[in-house]
């Protein structure tokens, strides 16, 4: 939906006030002619909406509304599916999913939703199969790994579990520190295999600045017993080195991460109100290359350039290029240009020119936190 700004007027000018209002409900209306899926988009606002405030039902009735505008809309019907498996309703849940599947079978997200429903069945057989189908469709979608591990882990596949546990974290390490606490994964915890995830979770921390014991336990959920076994083996491993700093009559120690390790990892430096700053090795010319990519990119999209854009994508996805440091900054919007990619392939320009709002708007997004990262490199 376009936004249209409305001409101050002077005071006292009722009917060119009037006019301004008449104007505008024309221009609205001239919107609602021209943009054919207006409608269905105000009706997809309004779900999301609902959804926000927990009132599911009324979530559900509007998204089947905009459905009869458009029933094969794989944006309304994903939340349509995701409201009805909120509300338990498991078996619609699995159609809504379905039917996503049959207008486009490569969907990650349809067939992750899917797998958590089978999950939430206790099928767990199921489960792994929807997240496998997902990660064949996109082997860098960390949560569909995560769930992976979980499931592997119910039917007791231990050495499996672990290893797609692995592979989640090396997509996003968050997931490393939620299955700390995650009941799934009872059946690994342990095996030397966990034990080293848990040093992965205490290393984590320390980057992002946290240097003591009892703030280490603190932001990792882990047991005391725990992080100081993980700080030990980190030690000994040489990935982190101990201190001591005064408390008082007392020395307490305090951890931070190898001069070497620290190159390679970056850090998180915390600065006011806890907020931290990051430091990436070699930032400037990796975050230049970005936004210069970025800038291409967008170039592309005005033109509706499917060709050109699907050339220019890969240097957001493509690990020898940028695609690592697009995973590790911007997940979201990797795995979001991956499948624009794939849609681009199929369908060319005129998925550019339908999608084309939503395409500079994300490059919009991650172009304007580059730049606040690029201003705090150099400050």
């Amino acid at each position: 939906m376009r936004h249209f700004e409305l001409v101050k007027k002077p005071f006292g000018k009722k009917s060119e006030e009037k006019e301004d209002e008449t104007s505008l409900e024309k221009k609205k209306e001239e919107t609602a002619l021209v943009d054919v899926d207006y409608n269905r988009k105000k009706l997809f606002k309004k779900g999301v909406n609902l959804m926000a405030d927990e009132k599911l039902e009324e979530a559900i009735v509007v998204f089947e509304q905009a459905l009869r505008i458009d029933p094969d809309n794989v944006e309304t019907l994903l939340k349509l599916g995701y409201a009805r498996f909120h509300i338990d309703d498991h078996n619609e849940a699995l159609k809504v999913y379905d039917r996503i599947l049959d207008i486009d079978v490569t969907n990650p997200e349809a067939w992750n939703l899917k797998g958590l429903v089978h999950y939430e069945q206790k099928n767990y057989s199921k489960a792994l199969d929807s997240v496998e189908k997902a990660i064949e469709t996109d082997p860098t979608y960390g949560m569909a790994w995560y769930n992976k591990a979980c499931f592997l882990s119910l039917l007791n596949q231990v050495p499996e579990s672990l290893e797609a546990l692995k592979r989640s974290i090396e997509i996003d390490v968050k997931n490393a520190r939620k299955s700390i606490r995650d009941k799934d994964f009872v059946n690994v915890r342990i095996e030397e295999g966990f034990k080293r995830i848990q040093e992965v979770v205490v290393l984590e921390s320390i980057r992002q600045g946290y240097h003591t014991l009892g703030s280490i336990v603190w932001t990792t959920f882990l047991d005391k017993k725990d992080a100081e076994t993980a700080l030990r083996k980190l030690l000994e491993k040489g990935l982190i080195v101990q201190n001591e700093k005064r408390d008082g009559l007392s020395k307490i120690p305090i951890y931070d991460l190898a001069p070497n390790v620290a190159e390679k990892m970056g850090k998180e430096k915390k600065g006011l109100f806890g907020i931290t700053r990051k430091r990436l090795p070699k930032p400037v010319k990796n975050l230049k290359e970005l936004s210069q990519a970025i800038q291409d990119a967008r170039e592309a999209i005005e033109e509706e350039n499917a060709e050109k854009a699907i050339e220019i994508f890969d240097e957001f996805v493509d690990p020898k290029k940028s695609g690592e440091q697009m995973i590790e900054n911007f997940f979201d919007e990797h795995r979001e240009i991956r499948l624009w990619k794939i849609r681009l392939k199929d369908r060319g320009d005129d998925y550019i020119a339908e999608n084309k709002e939503k395409m500079l708007m994300l490059f919009g997004n991650v172009e304007v936190t580059i730049t606040k990262k690029l201003r705090n490199e150099i400050s």
